[in-house]
């Protein structure tokens, strides 16, 4: 990978975490699927991008954020964890195994980005003590942003590239070891897994009949993928209007 990919993709990265496109950034830009379609066109590969980032989603279906702690970078995987795939050509699965310890790693990239944040904080407060509103939001944009773009800048950088060349040496040396067929393994089952944690938490008696609608449209009518989510909204569009109650009506 070449410093100008890993500046880009480090760049990426930092839009997504950045609070310039408001939910865009958590909701859309920090998804690995739409990660490995940004860093693909960075790395000249957006379909095999798409690919392994869609892949890597499957495992963050799950993802839940509670108050100021995360459980893995979603965002750090897909972004990281897509490049380092394509830069060393690898398949999905150990892009899979890549994307899990990335995640974690950007644990920390968040608690910094939080202790960093915190200064301006104590800024803040005495904007709020004088009444000063327009200096409350000042110090929640400016002072912060551009430091916290620094260090991701050359955090993510960093690693995207030397990161890519001590990841190429050690599956070159594992690449006929058990060791490797064990991490293809483990990588096809991690989708499996963010699967479970996503129907754990979305699946209930009422919501059961739709899922069976969605297996017998694939199974008996061999209907893709995009024709069932169709479907799926059609229902759920249906299901909102059917029980809705009288004060959301009025």
């Amino acid at each position: 990978m070449t410093w100008i990919q890993g500046i880009l993709v480090a760049i990426l990265y930092y839009i997504a975490d950045a609070p310039w496109f408001f939910g865009e950034g958590y909701y859309v830009l920090q998804r690995p699927v739409v990660a490995g379609l940004l860093v693909g066109i960075v790395m000249g590969n957006p379909v095999q991008g798409v690919i392994i980032g869609a892949t890597i989603n499957l495992i963050f279906l799950g993802h839940m954020s509670v108050g100021g702690s995360i459980p893995s970078d979603m965002g750090l995987a897909g972004y990281v964890g897509t490049a380092f795939a394509l830069a060393l050509n690898t398949s999905t699965e150990v892009a899979l195994t890549m994307a899990v310890p990335i995640g974690l790693l950007g644990t920390f990239v968040w608690t910094a980005r939080m202790t960093l944040s915190a200064i301006p904080t104590h800024w803040a407060d005495k904007y709020a003590e004088k009444g000063d509103v327009k200096g409350v939001m000042r110090m929640n944009w400016f002072p912060i942003q551009p430091c916290l773009f620094v260090f991701k800048l050359i955090v993510v950088t960093i690693f995207c590239v030397a990161g890519s060349s001590l990841i190429e040496g050690f599956l070159d040396t594992i690449v006929n070891n058990p060791i490797f067929n064990g991490l293809t393994v483990v990588g096809g089952m991690l989708p499996a897994i963010g699967i479970a944690l996503n129907l754990r938490a979305i699946l209930k008696k009422e919501t059961w009949a739709f899922l069976l609608i969605g297996f017998l449209l694939v199974a008996y009518f061999g209907l893709s993928v995009i024709g069932v989510a169709l479907f799926g909204v059609v229902f759920a569009l249906i299901y909102l209007t059917m029980f809705k109650t009288d004060e959301e009506v009025s």
